[in-house]
Parts: C-alpha cells; structure tokens; sequence
C-alpha cells in the first residue's frame, strides 16, 4: 500500500513553459519531474513541475530568476491511497 504524499506543484499554460522551469530547477540543484496537472488545477497544458515542499522557496526564488511566464500557480498537492488529490494554492 502506498502511503500519503505531499509535494509542491508549478502549473502552466505551456509546455514549454514547464520544460523551461523543470530545466532551471535541475540546474539550481532542486530535484523536479513533470507529472500531468491533477484535474482540481483545471486550467494549463496538462503538465505541471513537481518538487518537494521542502524546496517551495527556493523553487519560487528560481522562478523569480528564469521567469518562464505563463504561470497559472504554485500549489501544494495532498495525495492519499484511494483518494482523489487534494489540492491547495501555496501563495
């Protein structure tokens, strides 16, 4: 059985927007992935940048940096066994 987890996500209108800020978060040395966007994020391309909560601030700082634009938002997403995702803005 897998157990809850909680990370942080960045959605965007563009995927080029997401592989854009996936790749300036590898380089400032935060771990990150694209994943499909939870359906509860109901606008963007499909595709968000997941990173761990831990690494929220930093990430924010490294968008502030690259500014890949076409951001829809930051979110914290809250995912249980046999739950849908539970999704919250993070700022």
């Amino acid at each position: 059985m897998t157990s809850h987890e909680t990370f942080g996500i960045a959605a965007f209108r563009s995927r080029q927007q997401v592989m854009r800020f996936d790749s300036a978060l590898r380089r400032a040395g935060i771990h990150s992935e694209v994943i499909s966007t939870p359906r509860d994020v109901a606008v963007g391309c499909g595709l968000s940048v997941r990173f761990d909560l831990r690494d929220a601030q930093q990430a924010a700082q490294v968008y502030q940096r690259a500014r890949p634009g076409n951001l829809i938002g930051f979110y914290r997403v809250d995912r249980a066994p046999g739950d849908r995702p539970r999704v919250s803005a993070l700022w």
